[in-house]
């Protein structure tokens, strides 16, 4: 049980490390909506690689972090067209979770699927995209 929590704490850290170049990466913004906000978190983008890199973390705020966790629970809003802007990110991480959020969205909101419609993913982010979290 102390291994365990031990390898997590480990781990934790060493996301933690990235944190000066997500925030330089994000430029200290939510990655998803870009609001400026105090408490960006580090979130690894299922499904995590057995060891962490900070090109599958993502820089969020605590609202973008809910949504993430749960995108059977968002709640719908204006908040969320956000995501029509970072599904096209530079970045595959965002365009991964800015893809998942859309298509937890397409069923109600017609703009979500609009926008998936117009949408391009290389192989390699869409298969990213559909893996089992």
């Amino acid at each position: 049980m102390a291994r365990g929590r031990e390898e997590y704490q480990a781990r934790v850290a060493e996301l933690q490390s990235f944190g000066k170049d997500l925030a330089r990466r994000a430029r200290s913004t939510c990655e998803l909506c870009e609001e400026v906000r105090e408490g960006l978190r580090i979130v690894e983008v299922p499904p995590a690689p057995k060891e962490p890199t900070w090109e599958s973390c993502v820089l969020l705020c605590e609202r973008c972090e809910k949504a993430v966790m749960a995108p059977g629970k968002i709640e719908k809003g204006e908040h969320w067209r956000c995501l029509a802007q970072s599904v096209w990110s530079e970045v595959p991480a965002v365009q991964v979770l800015a893809t998942r959020l859309l298509r937890a969205q397409s069923d109600s909101e017609d703009w979500a699927r609009e926008t998936l419609d117009t949408v391009f993913l290389e192989e390699s982010i869409e298969n990213w995209v559909t893996e089992d979290n």
